[in-house]
């Protein structure tokens, strides 16, 4: 993966340099976003897109570009990179100034940068191939803006670390009043007598784009109720099923939170149906 773009040229990624004085490296002062593509297959790439320009917005950075530009470059970097399974990596930063303000600078580009990574080939809807996950839980320390994709991300990663730290794949988040929030890189859910629940987007959660799509899915199918609502700790302990989404994951199944099982510690019949239906629909956003 050795070629990528920045500010409108493809080139080694040794090659590539940005300014000490971007306020990207400065101060994480950016947008970011992954797409997932399976063999120059994008994966809900406009609600991607359309979440950038949400984020980008809501920080004030001044660029709006067309959806077919970003797709041009996603297209361009999987072919110079010997296509496959690929994340199509965006990052938008508000560019250099020439000192070190808090104060927005006026008068300076944006910094555009993309790249690719290789991603395992998309999950199989085989409950004997699905890759249980471990998960730790933690108050939510983050900031009150987590609906934005902002490339700060140390809240998270400290976060991730916790989970990590304990030998877990994860760490799910809840906050003051015992209410789930998200997990530090995905989104969560709780199924109970076979009916999904995942709490409403607020500014304490990143708003999925796994997430809007699987929950379009299962309600356009109509055989899985779902409902988005306070969700909390008590309902996590006595789940029958919990899951974690993102788009390098797609759904997921938790089966220890904690060091205690989640039900009986397989994987569900709920996450089966649920999977099967967004493997077979994943392309058409």
């Amino acid at each position: 993966m050795s070629i990528v773009y920045l500010n409108g040229d493809y080139m080694p990624m040794d090659e590539a340099k940005i300014s000490p004085m971007d306020r990207g490296f400065l101060f994480g002062d950016g947008i970011y976003e992954v797409v997932p593509s399976y063999d120059g297959k994008l994966v809900g790439f406009a609600p991607h897109m359309e979440r950038m320009q949400d984020g980008l917005d809501a920080i004030e950075i001044q660029l709006k570009v067309e959806h077919e530009h970003w797709r041009n470059i996603a297209s361009e970097l999987a072919a110079r990179n010997g296509g496959g399974n690929l994340g199509i990596y965006f990052h938008v930063s508000r560019g250099a100034d020439s000192k070190r303000h808090h104060a927005y600078p006026e008068g300076i580009a944006p910094t555009i940068y993309a790249f690719c990574f290789e991603i395992p080939a998309a999950p199989l809807a085989d409950k004997s191939a699905a890759t249980p996950y471990k998960v730790s839980t933690a108050e939510d320390l983050r900031w009150k803006r987590c609906n934005i994709k902002s490339t700060a991300l140390l809240g998270n990663v400290m976060h991730y670390q916790h989970g990590h730290a304990q030998g877990n794949n994860e760490t799910i988040l809840y906050n003051e009043d015992g209410e789930l929030t998200e997990a530090a890189a995905c989104n969560v859910y709780v199924v109970k007598n076979g009916i999904v629940a995942t709490p409403f987007l607020d500014h304490q959660k990143l708003p999925g784009i796994t997430r809007l799509m699987l929950l379009e899915i299962l309600r356009k199918d109509g055989n899985i109720a779902v409902q988005e609502r306070v969700v909390t700790m008590a309902e996590l302990a006595n789940a029958d099923e919990v899951w974690i989404s993102s788009s390098s994951k797609e759904i997921a199944p938790v089966t220890e939170i904690d060091g205690k099982p989640v039900a009986d510690g397989q994987v569900g019949d709920v996450w089966l149906a649920a999977q099967t239906l967004y493997s077979a629909h994943k392309f058409d956003f």
